[in-house]
């Protein structure tokens, strides 16, 4: 019975920690990203705000937790692009003046070629997403 449960907890505690690990440096949400992010999702602003916070949070454009960055898209703009401005909020557990949105930087979308532009550094100069 003992060597049972010995056996049992030298299986269970090195996965428990590997999925800790795994969940703090972010891999598990990359994965999730790179599995669940279609093509067909480009025009779906759900999923694209959802791969966008990956990818902006894990290329190092920001070091704002990912619970903490608003994602607010131009309605305005024609269904094959669009602006979305990326802003931090400040509210709850985020940091920050409390009722201030900042706004860290604006990406640019072309959904039909796929491609991602930011003016990040440089407000109006888009150039392409690192």
């Amino acid at each position: 019975m003992r060597q049972h449960v010995l056996r049992r907890l030298a299986l269970v505690v090195p996965i428990s920690v590997l999925m800790i690990v795994l969940a703090k440096t972010g891999v598990i949400d990359t994965l999730t990203d790179r599995y669940t992010f279609r093509p067909e999702s480009w025009f779906d602003d759900t999923a694209l705000v959802r791969h966008l916070r990956v990818v902006v949070t894990h290329n190092g454009m920001t070091n704002i937790k990912p619970d903490c960055l608003l994602f607010v898209v131009n309605g305005n703009d024609p269904p094959t692009g669009s602006r979305i401005d990326v802003m931090q909020k400040t509210s709850g557990s985020c940091p920050g003046p409390k009722g201030e949105l900042p706004k860290l930087f604006t990406l640019r979308i072309d959904r039909m070629n796929h491609v991602i532009m930011s003016d990040q550094g440089s407000p109006t100069l888009f150039h392409p997403m690192p």
